[in-house]
């Protein structure tokens, strides 16, 4: 969970001067995370044992989540790409000799590039709901800045409350076959304080503060749930981390992991419950 707090004190800046940009910086600042995201997501697949074709993730993940920052009317579409997508790969994949070399290369470059490409429900998030109430503390930002700002918020705070409380506290650990640091104190430490800052942050943005006992869980356990799961691919290529770009902070994919899964969770609740 140390890592998970040094993740955030490099990430966490650099989306908030995005958001305070607009727009455009974030789109970049996602792109650029998608594709430095899905070349070590292709190493540590190939270091587990399933050799991707290496250029085609990355371009992939690129293709998809670019298609997102797209004007409306310009968009092809998530399910069009994802199927055009699964026929190209296949076609690159009738190369490889092997039949079964070439299924793999197939199956484990279509998942890396989908699984790197969920990093484009940030801009998604983007795609403004209801406008803000004009008395809202945040209504300066828009409804377009103000959901992205609380989705890093309430992700930066799970990251810390864990951290701390599982620090403090201590006690018994859940799925040390994944990390073998987590604890159920740091656990509900997490869900507690993304909870209360997505208490405040709902009320800074004019919606029902009584909503975050739906949002707080619901971002705090996507943003485990994605830590967890890049664990997991980091322990099938025998990696400690998924790259070295950011020294003594790991890789990029260590820096976005809780958002491809906490992202398309505030999505799906914006959608539903404000839309």
């Amino acid at each position: 969970m140390q890592q998970r707090a040094r993740s955030a004190a490099v990430f966490v800046p650099l989306l908030l001067l995005a958001v305070a940009i607009g727009r455009p910086a974030v789109v970049g600042v996602v792109l650029l995370g998608v594709v430095l995201g899905a070349v070590e997501a292709g190493r540590l697949l190939a270091a587990a044992g399933y050799r991707a074709l290496p250029a085609l993730g990355p371009l992939t993940a690129l293709g998809l989540v670019a298609d997102t920052a797209l004007p409306a009317e310009l968009r092809v579409g998530g399910p069009l790409l994802v199927g055009i997508a699964l026929v190209l790969l296949a076609v690159a994949a009738f190369a490889r000799p092997d039949p079964r070399d070439g299924l793999e290369a197939w199956l484990a470059t279509l998942f890396g590039a989908l699984y790197v490409a969920q990093l484009g429900f940030v801009v998604s998030l983007m795609d403004s709901p209801a406008a803000l109430p004009a008395d809202a503390p945040f209504a300066w930002l828009g409804a377009e800045r103000a959901w992205l700002l609380l989705l890093i918020l309430a992700v930066w705070a799970y990251d810390t409350g864990a951290y701390l409380v599982g620090r403090q506290v201590g006690g018994p650990r859940f799925l040390t076959h994944l990390s073998p640091s987590k604890t159920y104190a740091g656990l509900a430490g997490g869900m507690i304080a993304c909870t209360a800052v997505s208490g405040l942050a709902l009320w800074a943005i004019g919606a029902q503060p009584l909503g975050a006992i739906l949002v707080g869980p619901l971002l705090g356990g996507a943003a485990q749930a994605g830590d967890l799961a890049e664990s997991m691919l980091k322990r099938a290529a025998g990696a400690k981390d998924s790259g070295t770009l950011i020294p003594g902070h790991g890789g990029v994919l260590d820096r976005i992991d809780s958002f491809l899964f906490a992202a398309p969770a505030l999505v799906l609740y914006v959608t539903i419950a404000v839309r």
